[in-house]
Protein backbone atom coordinates (compact mmCIF):
# COMPACT_ATOMS: atom_id res chain seq x y z
CA UNK A 1 0.00 0.00 0.00
CA UNK A 2 2.52 2.11 0.64
CA UNK A 3 4.68 1.76 -2.69
CA UNK A 4 1.18 2.35 -4.29
CA UNK A 5 1.02 5.52 -2.18
CA UNK A 6 4.88 6.58 -3.82
CA UNK A 7 3.75 5.07 -7.32
CA UNK A 8 0.08 7.35 -7.31
CA UNK A 9 2.12 10.50 -5.55
CA UNK A 10 5.05 10.03 -8.33
CA UNK A 11 2.67 10.06 -10.97
CA UNK A 12 0.20 13.03 -10.02
CA UNK A 13 3.49 15.17 -9.93
CA UNK A 14 4.35 14.02 -12.72
CA UNK A 15 1.15 15.08 -14.71
CA UNK A 16 1.29 17.82 -12.60
CA UNK A 17 4.47 18.49 -14.42
CA UNK A 18 3.87 18.19 -18.23
CA UNK A 19 0.75 20.49 -17.47
CA UNK A 20 2.90 23.21 -16.38
CA UNK A 21 5.57 22.53 -18.64
CA UNK A 22 2.80 22.87 -21.49
CA UNK A 23 1.00 25.97 -19.94
CA UNK A 24 4.57 27.35 -20.59
CA UNK A 25 5.96 25.84 -23.69
CA UNK A 26 4.32 28.86 -25.83
CA UNK A 27 6.54 32.26 -25.95
CA UNK A 28 3.05 34.04 -27.04
CA UNK A 29 -0.35 33.51 -25.71
CA UNK A 30 -3.67 33.86 -27.42
CA UNK A 31 -6.28 34.90 -25.04
CA UNK A 32 -10.11 35.17 -26.73
CA UNK A 33 -10.89 38.13 -26.79
CA UNK A 34 -13.75 39.87 -23.98
CA UNK A 35 -17.17 39.74 -25.49
CA UNK A 36 -17.54 43.05 -27.49
CA UNK A 37 -20.31 45.99 -28.54
CA UNK A 38 -23.60 44.47 -30.49
CA UNK A 39 -24.68 45.61 -33.60
CA UNK A 40 -27.39 43.96 -34.45
CA UNK A 41 -28.81 45.65 -37.15
CA UNK A 42 -25.91 46.98 -38.94
CA UNK A 43 -25.59 45.72 -42.37
CA UNK A 44 -23.02 46.51 -45.07
CA UNK A 45 -25.69 46.48 -48.36
CA UNK A 46 -23.50 46.40 -50.79
CA UNK A 47 -20.36 48.33 -52.89
CA UNK A 48 -19.68 49.41 -56.03
CA UNK A 49 -16.59 51.06 -57.38
CA UNK A 50 -17.19 53.59 -60.16
CA UNK A 51 -14.56 56.03 -62.17
CA UNK A 52 -11.78 55.69 -58.68
CA UNK A 53 -14.85 56.14 -56.33
CA UNK A 54 -15.55 53.35 -53.85
CA UNK A 55 -19.16 53.67 -52.60
CA UNK A 56 -21.05 51.39 -50.05
CA UNK A 57 -24.30 50.90 -48.81
CA UNK A 58 -24.80 50.71 -45.25
CA UNK A 59 -27.86 51.36 -43.10
CA UNK A 60 -29.15 50.17 -39.48
CA UNK A 61 -29.46 52.19 -36.56
CA UNK A 62 -27.07 50.92 -34.05
CA UNK A 63 -23.77 51.44 -35.70
CA UNK A 64 -22.30 54.72 -37.50
CA UNK A 65 -19.37 55.20 -39.19
CA UNK A 66 -16.50 57.81 -37.17
CA UNK A 67 -18.18 57.07 -33.91
CA UNK A 68 -16.35 55.43 -30.93
CA UNK A 69 -17.17 51.51 -29.57
CA UNK A 70 -18.73 52.72 -26.59
CA UNK A 71 -16.54 49.75 -24.76
CA UNK A 72 -13.16 50.75 -26.63
CA UNK A 73 -11.66 51.89 -22.85
CA UNK A 74 -12.32 48.87 -21.47
CA UNK A 75 -10.51 46.84 -24.42
CA UNK A 76 -7.10 47.78 -23.55
CA UNK A 77 -5.69 47.30 -27.43
CA UNK A 78 -5.29 50.03 -29.85
CA UNK A 79 -8.49 51.73 -31.00
CA UNK A 80 -8.56 54.70 -33.88
CA UNK A 81 -9.51 57.98 -32.44
CA UNK A 82 -11.51 58.54 -36.23
CA UNK A 83 -13.94 56.05 -34.27
CA UNK A 84 -15.49 52.78 -36.73
CA UNK A 85 -15.06 52.78 -39.70
CA UNK A 86 -14.77 50.14 -42.89
CA UNK A 87 -12.07 47.87 -43.32
CA UNK A 88 -11.13 46.97 -47.25
CA UNK A 89 -8.70 44.51 -48.54
CA UNK A 90 -8.15 44.10 -51.94
CA UNK A 91 -6.73 40.13 -52.67
CA UNK A 92 -4.33 40.12 -49.70
CA UNK A 93 -3.42 43.42 -48.94
CA UNK A 94 -3.38 44.65 -45.99
CA UNK A 95 -6.71 46.41 -45.35
CA UNK A 96 -7.28 50.49 -46.34
CA UNK A 97 -9.59 52.17 -43.33
CA UNK A 98 -12.17 54.03 -44.35
CA UNK A 99 -14.31 56.56 -42.58
CA UNK A 100 -17.16 57.50 -44.63
CA UNK A 101 -19.02 55.50 -47.14
CA UNK A 102 -17.66 56.95 -50.50
CA UNK A 103 -14.47 56.95 -50.81
CA UNK A 104 -11.45 56.95 -53.49
CA UNK A 105 -9.02 54.54 -53.90
CA UNK A 106 -6.80 53.19 -56.64
CA UNK A 107 -7.37 49.41 -57.94
CA UNK A 108 -5.16 47.99 -60.11
CA UNK A 109 -7.03 46.75 -63.61
CA UNK A 110 -7.47 43.18 -63.78
CA UNK A 111 -9.52 40.32 -61.57
CA UNK A 112 -9.44 40.77 -57.69
CA UNK A 113 -11.10 39.54 -54.50
CA UNK A 114 -12.34 41.79 -52.41
CA UNK A 115 -13.31 42.16 -48.75
CA UNK A 116 -15.34 44.99 -47.03
CA UNK A 117 -16.69 44.41 -43.46
CA UNK A 118 -17.74 47.36 -41.09
CA UNK A 119 -15.56 47.56 -37.92
CA UNK A 120 -15.29 48.62 -34.32
CA UNK A 121 -13.42 51.65 -33.71
CA UNK A 122 -10.61 49.45 -32.21
CA UNK A 123 -10.55 47.00 -35.60
CA UNK A 124 -12.68 44.21 -34.23
CA UNK A 125 -14.74 43.20 -37.23
CA UNK A 126 -18.27 42.71 -36.80
CA UNK A 127 -19.09 38.60 -38.14
CA UNK A 128 -22.61 38.79 -39.04
CA UNK A 129 -24.17 37.60 -42.11
CA UNK A 130 -24.86 41.43 -42.93
CA UNK A 131 -22.05 43.46 -42.06
CA UNK A 132 -19.84 42.41 -45.28
CA UNK A 133 -19.46 41.80 -48.71
CA UNK A 134 -17.37 39.60 -50.76
CA UNK A 135 -16.50 40.04 -54.41
CA UNK A 136 -14.66 38.65 -56.90
CA UNK A 137 -14.02 41.69 -59.46
CA UNK A 138 -12.65 42.49 -63.00
CA UNK A 139 -11.48 46.31 -62.53
CA UNK A 140 -11.33 48.25 -65.73
CA UNK A 141 -10.59 52.02 -66.02
CA UNK A 142 -11.12 52.01 -62.52
CA UNK A 143 -14.48 50.65 -62.50
CA UNK A 144 -15.33 47.46 -61.47
CA UNK A 145 -16.65 45.74 -65.23
CA UNK A 146 -17.75 42.53 -63.72
CA UNK A 147 -18.73 41.62 -59.66
CA UNK A 148 -19.72 37.77 -58.57
CA UNK A 149 -19.79 37.10 -54.91
CA UNK A 150 -17.21 35.01 -54.20
CA UNK A 151 -18.01 31.45 -53.94
CA UNK A 152 -14.41 29.57 -52.67
CA UNK A 153 -13.66 29.52 -49.15
CA UNK A 154 -10.92 32.10 -47.85
CA UNK A 155 -9.74 33.75 -44.79
CA UNK A 156 -9.23 37.45 -44.77
CA UNK A 157 -5.98 38.70 -42.66
CA UNK A 158 -6.79 41.75 -40.70
CA UNK A 159 -5.40 42.40 -37.62
CA UNK A 160 -2.87 43.10 -36.23
CA UNK A 161 -0.83 45.44 -38.87
CA UNK A 162 1.61 48.32 -38.39
CA UNK A 163 2.87 49.77 -35.43
CA UNK A 164 1.82 49.22 -31.95
CA UNK A 165 3.73 51.44 -29.69
CA UNK A 166 3.46 52.05 -25.79
CA UNK A 167 0.77 50.47 -24.17
CA UNK A 168 -0.70 49.64 -27.11
CA UNK A 169 2.32 46.52 -27.66
CA UNK A 170 1.28 45.12 -24.66
CA UNK A 171 -2.07 43.36 -25.92
CA UNK A 172 -2.35 43.36 -29.80
CA UNK A 173 -5.33 42.17 -31.23
CA UNK A 174 -4.99 39.57 -33.88
CA UNK A 175 -8.42 39.14 -35.86
CA UNK A 176 -9.27 37.31 -39.46
CA UNK A 177 -12.42 37.10 -41.46
CA UNK A 178 -14.05 33.99 -43.11
CA UNK A 179 -16.08 33.65 -46.46
CA UNK A 180 -17.98 30.78 -47.34
CA UNK A 181 -16.29 28.44 -44.33
CA UNK A 182 -16.25 27.93 -40.72
CA UNK A 183 -13.99 26.20 -37.67
CA UNK A 184 -16.19 23.62 -37.59
CA UNK A 185 -14.45 21.29 -39.81
CA UNK A 186 -11.05 23.62 -40.69
CA UNK A 187 -9.39 25.18 -38.44
CA UNK A 188 -6.77 28.45 -38.69
CA UNK A 189 -3.10 27.89 -37.87
CA UNK A 190 -1.56 31.08 -36.79
CA UNK A 191 2.27 30.97 -37.02
CA UNK A 192 3.45 33.97 -34.66
CA UNK A 193 7.68 34.41 -35.49
CA UNK A 194 7.79 30.70 -35.85
CA UNK A 195 5.35 29.55 -33.23
CA UNK A 196 2.22 27.81 -34.32
CA UNK A 197 -1.20 28.19 -32.82
CA UNK A 198 -3.99 26.19 -33.72
CA UNK A 199 -7.55 28.23 -33.70
CA UNK A 200 -11.22 26.69 -33.83
CA UNK A 201 -13.09 29.64 -32.75
CA UNK A 202 -13.40 32.58 -35.17
CA UNK A 203 -13.17 35.25 -32.38
CA UNK A 204 -10.79 38.04 -32.23
CA UNK A 205 -7.15 37.48 -29.64
CA UNK A 206 -5.26 38.99 -27.56
CA UNK A 207 -1.30 38.30 -28.55
CA UNK A 208 0.89 39.34 -25.44
CA UNK A 209 4.83 38.50 -25.42
CA UNK A 210 5.31 39.93 -28.36
CA UNK A 211 9.04 41.34 -28.83
CA UNK A 212 10.22 44.82 -29.81
CA UNK A 213 10.83 45.06 -33.68
CA UNK A 214 9.35 43.19 -36.54
CA UNK A 215 7.18 40.53 -35.91
CA UNK A 216 5.45 38.25 -38.48
CA UNK A 217 1.98 36.60 -38.31
CA UNK A 218 1.16 33.84 -41.16
CA UNK A 219 -2.51 32.99 -41.17
CA UNK A 220 -3.47 29.89 -42.72
CA UNK A 221 -6.76 27.80 -43.30
CA UNK A 222 -6.37 23.98 -42.69
CA UNK A 223 -8.41 21.15 -42.51
CA UNK A 224 -8.98 18.63 -39.77
CA UNK A 225 -5.75 17.21 -40.75
CA UNK A 226 -4.16 20.23 -40.68
CA UNK A 227 -3.16 20.53 -44.23
CA UNK A 228 -3.41 23.64 -46.16
CA UNK A 229 -7.05 23.99 -47.85
CA UNK A 230 -6.72 24.62 -51.68
CA UNK A 231 -8.07 28.17 -51.48
CA UNK A 232 -7.38 31.75 -52.98
CA UNK A 233 -4.89 33.53 -51.76
CA UNK A 234 -3.95 30.88 -49.05
CA UNK A 235 -2.29 31.40 -46.43
CA UNK A 236 -1.05 35.09 -46.35
CA UNK A 237 1.64 36.82 -44.66
CA UNK A 238 2.19 40.34 -42.23
CA UNK A 239 4.78 42.11 -40.66
CA UNK A 240 4.12 44.52 -37.91
CA UNK A 241 6.22 46.74 -35.47
CA UNK A 242 6.01 46.22 -31.78
CA UNK A 243 7.53 49.68 -29.74
CA UNK A 244 7.55 49.09 -26.01
CA UNK A 245 8.85 52.40 -25.21
CA UNK A 246 7.46 55.14 -27.79
CA UNK A 247 10.24 56.98 -29.63
CA UNK A 248 10.30 61.02 -28.22
CA UNK A 249 9.47 63.69 -31.82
Amino acid sequence: MFFLGLLFAFVACKTQAVKESSAHSFKYTLTPFTPSKNFPDASLNSISYKNGLFSADISGTSYKLGEQTPDAPQKNCANSKEGQHIHLIIDNEPYIAKYTPSFEQEIADGDHYILSFLSRSYHESLKTATAYQAEKVTVKNKSFEKMNPIKDPMLFYSRPKGLYSGDDSKKVMLDFYLVNTDLKKNRVEADINGEKHMIDMWQPYYIEGLPEGDNTIKLSLVDSKGQLVNAPLNPVTRTFKIEKTPKSN
